[in-house]
């Protein structure tokens, strides 16, 4: 008896050792196994917000050259890149078939001058015909018959039509010739504007034939140092953000492969209504114009483009990696377990389902702005809801929210050692 009584008096001790150890070596676990956060702190600055594209550089204006003739080309004047002026002759057109026509012309129009001075001659004669008849009529009736005088009257009249007839060939001729001189002038192929020439399309030797297609031969640039343009497919779903841009006149800014260093900007000038459609995603191209003084902007360049779509300065801003996190159950105290379960409809955490009415799908896509961010409280983390705003590659506009500058937000878990 007194053998269990001792063993019991130890167990008692013992027990009682180990009910007072239990608290700080509890707590001593508890710290050495409670989670290390990676924190990143609220800030306040400027927020600027941007949507990215990609776009092709082309001139404001392509003049494309061609021929109203046929023939061999005998002189080449003008080349790639070649600074052009208005009325320079680009090339030549053998004229010797322009030259022979002309010289048709000119022959048939002598013809016809000749034709008509024929004409006025016989006309003149039968004129004084005429007269003649009407005197011996005058002098005696018996003379010449009513018959005889219809003769001579008709006779005049036909050949006053004949007269006019070949002035009207004659005027014919003249078109001719013209026209065969148009066609000798467009022997020499020339600039109708200034500018530089990006695309040369003939060589020397070449034989046009300009009967049924008037051939491309050049394509002429002007005003390539003044404007340049840069076409971007924007997508369907940005297109409204770039309308707010063009209207609040929010810069461009794009770079091109040639020059990765040097960052050009410019303007919206155009956003064009006609939508093209790739793999079922539709964009609108729209026009960016810049300026181009040192001609580093080549047509068919690629540019990548960001269009700046709104600016704020002095807000608070929120890591996005802080509103990208998102706790265990575990890790939370328990006045925040409703948040991560879903039941609170401020989270909107989740996409609205496909299958949801589009009144439905637009107060969800409201909802998405209303997020929650995590601080460190004591053990466990407080859930903090925020309202957000606008954003970029790195922050988000603190819209509302018990957020100050300064907090530091939970970001991730770091990895013990």
């Amino acid at each position: 008896m007194k053998r269990l009584l001792k063993i019991a008096v130890v167990l008692a001790i013992l027990g009682g050792l180990g009910a007072a150890a239990y608290g700080p070596i509890a707590k001593s676990w508890r710290a050495r196994n409670r989670p290390v956060w990676r924190t990143e702190e609220v800030t306040q600055g400027e927020i600027i917000s941007v949507v990215n594209s990609t776009g092709t550089i082309k001139p404001v204006l392509e003049v494309s050259v061609g021929s109203f003739v046929s023939g061999p080309i005998i002189e080449l004047c003008a080349d790639f890149n070649q600074v052009v002026k208005k009325g320079e002759v680009l090339a030549r057109v053998d004229p010797q078939l322009p030259e022979a026509a002309l010289a048709r012309a000119r022959a048939s129009l002598a013809t016809r001058e000749a034709d008509v001075e024929r004409a006025q001659a016989i006309f003149l004669q039968a004129v004084r015909d005429e007269k003649r008849a009407l005197a011996l009529q005058d002098e005696n009736e018996e003379f010449i018959s009513v018959k005889e005088m219809d003769v001579f009257h008709f006779n005049r009249l036909s050949l006053e039509a004949q007269v006019k007839q070949s002035k009207a060939i004659v005027e014919q001729a003249e078109a001719d010739v013209e026209n065969a001189l148009t066609n000798l002038g467009y022997t020499d192929i020339t600039s109708p504007v200034d500018g530089i020439v990006i695309d040369r399309k003939i060589d020397q030797g070449q034989t046009l034939a300009a009967q049924f297609q008037t051939p491309e031969l050049f394509i002429v640039a002007p005003d390539m140092e003044k404007k340049m343009y840069v076409i971007a497919a924007v997508d369907e779903a940005d297109i409204g953000l770039i309308q707010q841009a063009q209207k609040s006149e929010q810069p461009v800014e794009f770079r091109v492969d040639a020059y990765p260093d040097e960052l050009f900007t410019g303007k919206i000038e155009q956003i064009r209504k006609s939508s093209t459609t790739t793999q079922n995603v539709v964009t609108y191209p729209v026009i960016v114009a810049a300026a181009n003084p040192e001609l580093k902007l080549y047509p068919g360049m690629t540019a990548n483009i960001s269009f700046q779509t709104e600016k704020k300065e002095g807000i608070l801003r929120i890591p996005n990696s802080a509103l990208r996190f998102y706790p265990k159950r575990s890790q939370v105290r328990k006045e925040d377990h409703d948040i991560l379960d879903g039941k609170d409809d401020s989270s909107a955490q989740e996409m609205p389902a496909v299958q949801h009415s589009a009144a439905e799908r637009t107060k969800a896509s409201r909802k998405r702005r209303h997020r929650h961010v995590w601080l460190v409280e004591g053990e466990w983390l407080r859930a903090v809801s925020v309202e957000t705003g606008l954003s970029d590659s790195k922050s988000t506009e603190l819209v509302s929210g018990e957020l100050k500058k300064g907090d530091q937000l939970v970001t991730g878990e770091k990895l013990k050692k």
